[in-house]
């Protein structure tokens, strides 16, 4: 296995057939958005390498089939003001409580700035991966490995749905709406950037709804500025494990939750990054309970972190 460097580990990409000379022929053509100097300076630094761990330089022939990893850099990065506190960890797990607006692993213009690279600086271990991902706008406890060998049983607890799962969102409150229910829908990605969304068929998702308390005959301005809306706090509990599941489930009762800026209205990608930490997305992974799938131990891990005050 190829090392992390600060944290980050090597991204890997088979080289297909075509006409490039050069491997840097073949980066340059691939990153487009990343100058011809800056990828060579990368492969002189050591940063493209073979499967073997050998640095593959600029000059080298390019050739079909050939397994390349290479190490990510973003060079002017934003720090996520928040911090991650670790709530457990033994010789194979480790759960944390993630605040809003850092995501669970790289991607994008997101390297440094992620659960995954902060944690294995923290914890100084390159074995470190995640058993589940949630959304980067929402907190809340997330699990992660620390043994290869015993992580398919951990993912299987996911898959398998052998993970008791809970949230607590605020959004609008419907009186009309009667709770406890069950939602089921069935989701499939839409067109539009990041989007969820239902469509006809079998259902593929299912959440379960109750109503925790309702905002105490306090009225404030509705989420999307247009009227005068009752706020609530609900527990979510999914009970599939579908992307935006809570999310889109609660938009399509008409209770989109508060500050998000994908449902059910759409931003635009520039303005969903626009970097404004003032108003996080009113939901949060307050627990996961499951029965330790290697050391037969009951598990359960409660976030510390609240979301809004309903007045």
């Amino acid at each position: 296995m190829l090392p992390t460097k600060n944290g980050v580990g090597p991204s890997c990409i088979v080289l297909p057939p075509g006409p490039w000379a050069t491997v840097i022929d073949f980066l340059t053509e691939r990153f487009d958005t990343i100058p011809r100097d800056e990828i060579a300076a990368r492969m002189l630094r050591g940063d493209v390498l073979d499967v073997s761990g050998a640095c593959i330089s600029p000059q080298h022939a390019y050739l079909p089939n050939l397994k390349l990893y290479y190490y990510r850099r973003i060079d002017v990065e934003l720090r996520i003001p928040f911090e991650e506190v670790v709530l457990f960890q033994d010789k194979y797990l480790v759960a944390v409580d993630k605040p809003h607006y850092l995501p669970v692993t790289p991607g994008g213009r997101y390297l440094q700035e992620t659960l995954l690279v902060r944690l294995k600086r923290k914890l100084g271990t390159d074995t470190l991966a995640p058993v589940h991902r949630i959304d980067r706008e929402t907190a809340g406890v997330v699990l992660f490995t620390l043994q290869p060998h015993t992580r398919g049983q951990y993912q299987a607890l996911f898959s398998e749905r052998a993970v008791e799962k809970r949230y607590q969102a605020i959004a609008p409150w419907r009186a009309d709406l009667r709770l406890p229910m069950t939602y089921r829908s069935r989701l499939v990605a839409a067109d539009h950037f990041m989007r969820m969304c239902e469509k006809d068929g079998e259902p593929n998702s299912e959440t379960r709804i109750e109503l925790l308390e309702v905002q105490n005959g306090h009225r404030k301005a509705h989420c999307d500025g247009h009227g005068e809306s009752l706020f609530a706090r609900y527990r979510l509990m999914p009970l599939t494990g579908k992307k935006h599941q809570l999310r889109v489930h609660m938009a399509a009762l008409g209770m989109p939750i508060l500050n998000d800026q994908i449902y059910p209205e759409h931003l635009t990608k520039a303005q969903i990054e626009n970097d404004d930490f003032s108003k996080p997305l009113q939901l949060l992974a307050e627990s996961i309970a499951f029965r330790d799938p290697v050391t037969g131990q009951a598990r359960l891990f409660e976030s510390k972190r609240t979301l809004a005050a309903l007045r």
